[in-house]
């Protein structure tokens, strides 16, 4: 799924408080204003902690460039600050005070002005303030925004009343949400996307005097309160103040029910009233206002009775509180019924706008208000890669999903959301969570056991945190490397991928759905429907991607054999949803061309939903729709016309909402897919109990991250490693050994866990808690030098250990020729040949796929491959060190250079490095016996494939393989690799005599 950088979007943020635009309007008695920048060039250029502004951005294209230039316009001086700007990601410049300094105290003003040289672009600008904290970059960030709509220069005022607390991106872990300006840390602008543009600002400053409205506020404890019929609700109404100082002048709530669906009189008994809180009255005083609701005998709709509140001397709250009578006494609120009668009891008294929200899906981090959940009827919200709570824990993420689900019971009959999030290695968004291998290093192990603890242990963790919806496994076959996802394939072989599906058992649990209602599973989603790995390189339209996003083009018997085989084992499985694949699928033969996956209703409709069987529902991928050729109500009527239930539209939600309800009104869209794709929605929430309990059951988060559940991500880390090479033996390591250790890989948690870690992307460092690859060798062995480049002297060791491999990287962005290649880089390159020149040493790779290794390959000793093991590097000590032995097959094939690619096992012509399915071992003893074991083991295999034995033959098809690499060594040829690469696909289809068969023809061949 793809997903935009969250950290510092200027899109997320539309909704909130214009500027005031205007000259000067203070008062003739306020203060003189105190200036903050003049751009004079009494501010430096310089990164914290230093004073000075400085500038940054998403990638080295972002950050905008400034100058302190002269011109004769400047509003104020001689110089302006200007600069250009061309981003795509995110990018802007702040001004940070002085570490070393006090923090500014801006309290006494009324708010914060500055002149800027509009463009009359159209597009906003976000202007944020760093308040409290340790510094500038541990701060709180609160921020508004203006939009660029005039030309020359305008100087702008906001009131320090106008900034919110920004929810999509905090870089600590929150203070106290308050905006203090006491201890102020400076300013930052993020400059506007998708707009080749300069600017120009000049003379910020401090203006007016603060009076206590901005420094005392009126807060409810919760906008919405719901309560059952006939009992009262308490609604507590506190005065704060910035500082928790007493306030100095009275402030009065005035409130009354008014509005509302509920009816005065008859549904709950109105009060008015007023509220004083004295001069002197301390800050966090709460007054309660109680609410009565009144009882009758029938069964009804949830019925709200806001409570406005008019207040006098602090600032309101944002929105006025509302009690909610919740909905009673109607079938589809019976638990006992069976799931089908609720659904269709729901539906029937559903409005096409009721049912359009259903069918709609925001980005949290997107909403303009949280009040538009109820107003929109949303069915679901999601985070994306790095849209994270602040602070990132297994509290807060619960507190958040707690509140959406809060809003969610203002509406008429309390349809609770259904969050999502990609879990696709681990509950990964968390800070702290247990991080499993990629896919693909599961697809190493060969374990389906390990894939279903996986699952569990990620199910256990995502849903502790109040998210009962997980966007995973991803089911794609990948068939080239160059591909940016790969890591997120099992393997290349359609028959591995269908192995490791045991994954959705331990998400979802039985194949009934009868276990999401524990509070210990998750739905699961089967992804990208269908051939997202079989995109043909260079296909690609977005962006610089080169191969994601592009066209599949394979015969009608090719895409039934190697990419749709696993979705039918997942419909089987019961797995709860499907999402379709950005990718085109172009089935050669049938004349109609390559057709966008959310547009293709003969696959989504006719295959999946009809001939598979598939009763779930259908969720697009990530802004998807805005894929499809043509306006956007026909994007809206293609994709829903071809059996897209729910839509991922995380800005659009309003205009999808919208959209969606005329193209039904206009007949475009019949009101009988409306209602199959509602029905397929609801029938989930009421599998998942969310009907009944949609809050989080937090009762299982203190196994987030908790040496049990490590220990199931260790183990899977440790059989997913794959000896490539071992000349002479030199592992498994002795821990007698004085070990050398170097590379970029060797002690960095991020890259070893990859993308989709904390953030789409992934980045390098300590970015989660864990376990590195050398802290793992530490623990596991005795003397261990560590010296990342190499630099460190070498003599007086035994062996080297070099740990080299890539950065995270996710989707296109990862695309080899967008950026990337399958090359080690020259650091790492230089570290191999300086430890494997001067001692015995083992090379690890640490990698979504394979590398290539080239004229080194002579050079090194040992060669593994380490895939992305996530947080575990004890799992990797583990068998580095022979605490278990080297078990893992490599999941695609090895090959030689960029241009055998792509190269899968079953091709006609197959010469790679190394083929399919090898993985050599540090078991004590491999069997032998050459060509006479081979027969008895081809004997072997027949019986236990007539018998239908799965464990015997696994265990006989292993023994012969083993025997066969053991003759193979390093000398792997061509006439070798392909009936040994054959074997390990015949294997997993249950066909053991022919795979021992096989395993015989490529031992003969050596």
């Amino acid at each position: 799924m793809r997903r935009t950088a969250l950290l510092v979007s200027a899109t997320l943020l539309t909704g909130l408080l214009p500027f005031a635009v205007a000259g000067p309007a203070s008062g003739a008695d306020d203060p003189a204003p105190v200036p903050v920048d003049n751009f004079e060039g009494e501010i430096p250029f310089a990164n914290p902690p230093a004073e000075g502004i400085f500038t940054w951005g998403s990638d080295t294209d972002d950050p905008p460039t400034l100058e302190l230039a002269a011109r004769d316009d400047a509003p104020q001086g001689e110089k302006v600050l200007s600069g250009t700007y061309d981003i795509s990601g995110y990018g802007g410049f702040t001004h940070d005070f002085a570490f070393a300094e006090p923090a500014h105290d801006w309290s006494a003003s009324k708010g914060i002005r500055f002149w800027w040289d509009g463009q009359n672009n159209g597009k906003k600008v976000n202007f944020e303030l760093k308040d409290g904290g340790a510094n500038g970059e541990a701060s709180e960030l609160w921020t508004t925004s203006f939009t660029d709509d005039w030309t020359g220069w305008k100087q702008l005022e906001i009131p320090f009343t106008d900034f919110t607390y920004r929810t999509d991106y905090q870089p600590v872990g929150g203070i106290d949400q308050v905006l203090g300006l006491t201890e102020m840390w400076g300013y930052a602008l993020t400059l506007p996307v998708g707009v080749q543009d300069q600017f120009a600002m000049d003379g910020v400053e401090l203006y007016g005097k603060a009076d206590q409205s901005l420094r005392a506020n009126v807060v409810t404890d919760a906008a919405v309160y719901p309560v059952e019929e006939g009992r009262s609700a308490a609604v507590k109404i506190t005065v704060a103040t910035t500082g928790s100082a007493p306030i100095d002048e009275p402030v009065t709530v005035a409130y009354e029910t008014a509005g509302g669906t509920g009816e005065s009189g008859k549904d709950y008994t109105p009060v008015k009233g007023e509220l004083t809180f004295p001069a002197g009255t301390a800050s966090g005083t709460s007054r309660t206002v109680t609410v009565a609701t009144l009882r009758d005998k029938a069964g009804e709709n949830a019925e709200t009775v806001p409570l406005k509140l008019t207040v006098t001397g602090a600032k309101a709250p944002a929105e006025n509180p509302q009690v909610v009578i919740d909905a009673h006494g109607l079938p589809y609120l019976d638990a006992k019924l069976p799931v089908k009668k609720r659904v269709a009891d729901l539906l029937s008294r559903m409005s096409l706008a009721e049912k359009a929200g259903q069918m709609t899906q925001a980005e949290r981090g997107a909403l303009t208000t949280p009040g538009d959940i109820a107003a929109y009827d949303l069915g679901s919200l999601l985070s994306g890669g790095g849209s994270t709570p602040t602070p990132n824990t297994p509290e807060a993420w619960a507190k958040m999903i707690d509140g959406f689900q809060l809003r969610a019971q203002a509406t008429r009959f309390q349809i609770p959301l259904i969050y999502g999030v990609d879990a696709v290695h681990g509950h990964n968004n968390l800070v702290g969570a247990t991080i499993m291998p990629h896919n693909i290093g599961i697809g190493a192990t060969r374990d389906p056991q390990v894939a279903y603890e996986a699952g569990k242990v990620t199910a256990a963790e995502v849903r502790a945190t109040g998210i009962p919806w997980d966007f995973a496994p991803c089911l794609c076959v990948t068939r080239d490397e160059r591909w940016g996802r790969t890591y997120e394939s099992f393997g290349e072989d359609p028959a591995l991928v269908e192995s490791m599906e045991t994954v959705i058992q331990g998400l979802q649990g039985a194949p009934s759905g009868k276990d999401l209602k524990r509070n210990d599973k998750v739905l699961a989603t089967a992804k990208h429907f269908v051939a997202d790995g079989g995109t043909e390189y260079g296909s690609s339209t977005t962006g610089t991607y080169t191969i994601d996003q592009g066209i599949t083009k394979v015969t009608r018997q090719e895409l039934e054999a190697v990419h749709l085989a696993p979705y039918q084992d997942a419909v089987d499985r019961g797995v709860g949803t499907v999402m379709p694949s950005y990718s085109s699928l172009d089935i050669l033969g049938d004349s109609e061309g390559p057709v966008k996956m959310h547009a293709d209703a003969a696959m989504i409709n006719g295959v999946l939903k009809d001939r598979m069987g598939f009763d779930g529902f259908v969720i697009s991928d990530w802004q998807a729709i805005d894929q499809i050729p043509g306006d956007y109500a026909s994007d809206v009527r293609t994709s829903v016309n071809a059996g897209l239930d729910m839509i991922m539209v995380p800005y659009a939600y309003k205009d999808f909402h919208k959209t969606l309800s005329d193209e039904v009104t206009a007949g475009r869209i019949s009101g009988k897919r409306i209602d199959d794709a509602v029905s397929r929605i609801l029938t989930q929430k009421f599998k998942l109990g969310l009907f009944e309990k949609p809050y989080a059951d937090t009762s299982g988060a203190a196994a987030i991250g908790s040496a049990e559940h490590r220990a199931v991500a260790r183990e899977a880390a440790a059989e997913s490693q794959v000896l490539l090479k071992n000349a002479g033996g030199v592992l498994p390591l002795k821990k007698s050994q004085k070990v050398y250790v170097a590379g970029s890989n060797a002690d960095d948690i991020g890259n070893q866990a990859g993308g989709w870690t904390i953030t789409w992307q992934g980045s390098s460092g300590k970015i989660t808690d864990g376990t590195t690859i050398l802290e793992g060798m530490r623990k596991a062995g005795s003397a261990v030098t560590y010296s990342k480049d190499a630099s460190a002297p070498t003599d007086g060791h035994d062996v080297g250990v070099v740990v080299v491999g890539e950065t995270p990287y996710a989707e296109g962005i990862g695309d080899v020729g967008n950026g990337n290649d399958l090359v080690f880089s020259a650091a790492d390159r230089a570290a191999v040949d300086k430890v494997c020149g001067a001692m015995k040493c083992a090379v690890l790779i640490v990698s979504g796929r394979p590398q290539l290794v080239g004229d080194q390959l002579g050079d090194i000793d040992a060669l593994v491959a380490s895939w992305l093991p996530g947080t575990e590097g004890d799992g990797v000590a583990d068998v580095l060190y022979g605490k278990r032995a080297f078990t893992g097959q490599l999941p695609l094939t090895w090959p030689k250079s960029e241009a055998q690619l792509p190269i899968n096992v079953g091709d006609a012509s197959y010469d790679p490095q190394f083929p399919y399915g090898w993985g050599l071992t540090t078991l004590t003893s491999v069997p032998g016996g050459g060509t006479s074991a081979l027969k008895a083991l081809a004997v072997a295999a027949a019986v236990a494939e007539k018998a239908g034995s799965e464990t015997a033959g696994r265990a006989i098809v292993t023994k012969a393989r083993l025997l066969v690499q053991q003759k193979m060594g390093q000398t792997i040829t061509a006439a070798s690799a392909k009936p040994f690469a054959d074997a390990d696909h015949l294997l997993l289809t249950g066909r053991y005599a022919q795979a021992v068969a096989k395993l015989t023809a490529a031992y003969r061949a050596v």
